[in-house]
C-alpha cells in the first residue's frame, strides 16, 4: 500500500488545500532531533513538532511511561470518575503555577474555549452579564471558533469567517522590543477598558511573546500595568501560554518575567513533550469557588478524552524529566547561539528584523512571497523548517546539539543569501 498516495488523494492537511498545492513528505521515524523521510533523507527539526517536542524525539523516559500506563488503562472517561495520573498532574501543575484550579482537557483551543467559558461565568456568577473579550491586535489563540474570536482579524486567516465570529475587542499590541515604551500602547489599553468595561468578562493576552501572529517580542513590564488596569475595572486577566509554556522564553512560564500571576493560565504544546495531544486551563481558587457557590454550581464542559490517562502520564514523566534537567542552561545557550548567529544577516536587503529569546530565533522579512523556496531551500540543505508569511524561524527542543543547532542556523543564513541573489525569479 502506498501510503504517499493516500495521503495526496484523501489527507487534507493544515492549512492546506486538497490535494495539496505544496510538497507533503513522508516521514519514516523520528528520534532525538532528526526527522527520517521515506526518500531516505534525514532533516534537523528545528520546528520541534510545531514546538511541542521539547524534549526531542523517542526519549526513553516518556515512552517507558506510556508502555506503563497503557498496561494499566489506556482511556476512561472523566466524568463521574478520576484517576492517579490526572491528580498528580493536576498536583504539578498547581505547584508549577500557584494557581489552584485545573481543567484538563485535549487541545491547546480547547483550553482557550475553556478561558473564556470560565471568564464568562465568572462574571454571571457575580451577576454581571458581559459578554465580550480584549485581545490584542497580532494575537493568535487556536483555530476553534471562540479562539478565532479573539485572533486578530486583520492579521490572520480568521478574518475570512466574518461576523460568524463573536465580535470582541482589540487593542494595539505592545511595541516591538523587551526592553520597549509601552506608554502609548498602555494609554490606549486605558481608555478602552474604560469605555467597555462594563462589556469585557476578560483579556486574554499572549504573554512576552505573541506566537503564530507574528512571533512579536514586547517588554513584560506592559503586563504588569496591564493587570492593574483589570484589576481596577473587575476584568479577569489571562494568559495564553500554549506556545510560551514549559520554557521556551527562559522561564517554566514567559509571565515569570513579571512580579505578577494571571487569573487564568492556559497551557499546551509542550506539556506531554510533543507526546500526544494535551492541554490545560488553570486558574485560582476564588473564581473556581465564585463558579461552583453560585446558582450555576457548573462549568459546562466535558471533552471525551479530557484527562486521557496515556496523556496524564506522559505529561507527568515530561514535567519531571524537565525538571531534573539542566533545561534553563540549555536554553540560555541556545538563545545566544541564536542571537549571535542570525544577527550577521540582519542587514540582508530582504530581512526587516532578527529577534530571539529562549529557544526561539526568528528572521522577520519584508515580505511574504518567500515562504515556500526557504522551506525548499532548508529541505535540501537537511533542515526541517517552515516559514509562515513573512516569518523564517526556527523553535528548538532544548536537547539539540550545538552542531545541529549551529546547523540550522547556517542553513537559514544561507537560505536567505539565495533568496537575495535569486530575488529577480521571486
Amino acid at each position: 500500500m502506498n501510503y504517499l498516495e493516500i495521503d495526496k488523494n484523501h489527507t487534507w492537511h493544515p492549512y492546506n488545500s486538497l490535494p495539496s498545492k505544496t510538497k507533503i513528505l513522508g516521514v519514516k521515524k523520528t528520534k532525538k532531533c532528526k526527522i527520517y523521510l521515506e526518500s531516505g533523507e534525514k532533516l534537523i527539526d528545528g520546528m520541534s513538532s510545531w514546538w511541542s517536542a521539547i524534549h526531542g524525539y523517542n526519549n526513553k523516559f516518556l515512552n517507558k511511561s506510556l508502555k506503563k500506563q497503557l498496561k494499566i488503562m489506556p482511556h476512561i472517561m472523566f466524568g463521574g470518575l478520576t484517576h492517579k495520573p490526572a491528580s498528580i498532574l493536576s498536583k504539578k501543575l498547581v505547584d508549577l503555577t500557584g494557581l489552584n484550579s485545573v481543567f484538563l482537557c485535549d487541545s491547546g483551543s480547547v483550553s482557550v474555549e475553556v478561558a473564556l467559558k470560565t471568564a464568562i461565568l465568572y462574571q454571571k456568577a457575580k451577576g454581571k452579564d458581559k459578554y465580550k473579550f480584549l485581545a490584542l491586535k497580532n494575537a493568535y489563540h487556536g483555530d476553534t471558533l471562540g479562539a478565532m474570536s479573539v485572533c486578530d482579524k486583520e492579521n490572520s486567516m480568521h478574518s475570512l469567517y466574518g461576523t460568524y465570529l463573536s465580535q470582541n475587542i482589540f487593542t494595539q499590541a505592545p511595541s516591538l522590543g523587551f526592553d520597549s515604551d509601552c506608554s502609548k500602547e498602555l494609554k490606549e489599553l486605558e481608555e478602552i477598558l474604560k469605555k467597555h468595561h462594563n462589556e469585557i468578562a476578560g483579556f486574554i493576552i499572549e504573554p512576552v511573546v505573541q506566537g503564530a501572529g507574528g512571533m512579536r517580542i514586547y517588554n513584560p513590564k506592559y503586563l504588569e500595568t496591564a493587570k492593574k488596569l483589570c484589576e481596577k475595572y473587575d476584568i479577569l486577566f489571562i494568559f495564553d501560554e500554549i506556545a510560551t509554556g514549559f520554557g521556551h522564553t527562559g522561564k517554566m512560564f514567559a509571565y515569570e518575567y513579571t512580579n505578577i500571576k494571571p487569573d487564568i493560565l492556559t497551557i499546551g504544546k509542550g506539556l506531554t513533550g510533543g507526546y500526544m495531544t494535551m492541554a490545560a486551563m488553570l486558574t485560582t481558587k476564588d473564581i473556581s469557588d465564585t463558579i461552583s457557590n453560585s446558582q450555576i454550581g457548573v462549568l459546562m464542559h466535558g471533552p471525551t478524552f479530557m484527562a486521557n490517562p496515556l496523556a496524564c502520564s506522559v505529561a507527568n514523566a515530561s514535567i519531571d524529566l524537565l525538571l531534573n534537567s539542566p533545561w534553563q542552561k540549555r536554553v540560555l545557550k541556545i538563545e545566544k547561539i541564536f542571537e549571535e548567529e542570525l544577527e550577521k544577516i540582519k542587514d540582508s536587503k530582504i530581512v526587516k528584523n532578527v529577534r530571539n529569546i529562549g529557544v526561539i530565533g526568528i528572521i522577520e522579512l519584508k515580505d511574504d512571497k518567500y515562504a515556500s523556496k526557504l522551506q525548499d531551500f532548508c529541505v535540501e540543505n537537511g533542515v526541517w523548517l517552515r516559514p509562515f508569511g513573512k516569518l523564517f524561524y526556527s523553535i528548538v527542543a532544548y536537547t539539540i546539539s550545538q552542531k545541529e543547532l549551529l546547523k540550522i542556523t547556517k542553513t537559514m543564513i544561507d537560505a536567505i543569501k539565495y533568496i537575495e541573489n535569486h530575488d529577480e525569479k521571486f
